[in-house]
């Protein structure tokens, strides 16, 4: 398994918290293209938790797995590239689903993988299609985001005539640190 591969760098000074017995973990991992624009998937209509929304690549920390494994795990699952380095962590947060699954802490990473970002390989079974988001998507006020967007690193897409729309309240921490240039440096 990825999270195993000696491969992996893990940049100084990124923590991943080790979750007490009982607690519930999430993982997410922020991708980015080499124009600076970060991967989302949209969840199925039939998805337990949030359908038919824009979401960032991860999921949930097994039973014994560590947070390291569990992202390198979700990455592969859900796009087939391979995690190659963790950059940063841009935060961790604590939500409540809307399955009645109680509360969830849930780390998020800015992440580097390998594969072809032109073509994930999607759990179509889970997920209805993908997209790339820059900083221009990010502008809607707090308030006006879905509850499940509040959470942080959370993407939601508009239908129809209304223009593209990507809600995080991760976006400022994700963009916040990659100097100018720095985007092509970090996703070559």
């Amino acid at each position: 398994m990825a999270a195993k591969d000696p491969q992996v760098v893990v940049d100084t000074g990124v923590e991943m918290p080790v979750p007490a017995p009982g607690e519930l973990w999430t993982v997410g991992a922020v991708i980015l293209n080499h124009r600076g624009e970060a991967f989302a998937q949209k969840r199925g209509p039939e998805g337990r938790l949030f359908p038919d929304t824009w979401d960032i690549v991860g999921g949930h920390v097994e039973p014994g797995e560590s947070l390291m494994a569990a992202l390198a795990r979700e990455v592969e699952e859900e796009t087939g590239w391979r995690l190659r380095r963790v950059r940063k962590l841009l935060g961790v947060t604590s939500w409540t689903g809307d399955d009645g699954g109680g509360l969830r802490h849930e780390a998020d990473y800015l992440v580097e993988v390998d594969g072809d970002l032109g073509r994930p390989a999607l759990e179509w079974t889970k997920h209805s299609a993908y997209d790339w988001f820059g900083l221009a998507d990010f502008h809607l006020p707090v308030a006006r985001m879905p509850r499940r967007s509040r959470r942080g690193g959370i993407a939601s897409r508009c239908r129809g005539a209304e223009r593209r729309r990507l809600w995080s309240v991760g976006a400022e921490r994700l963009w916040g640190v990659a100097e100018p240039g720095e985007c092509e440096r970090v996703c070559q």
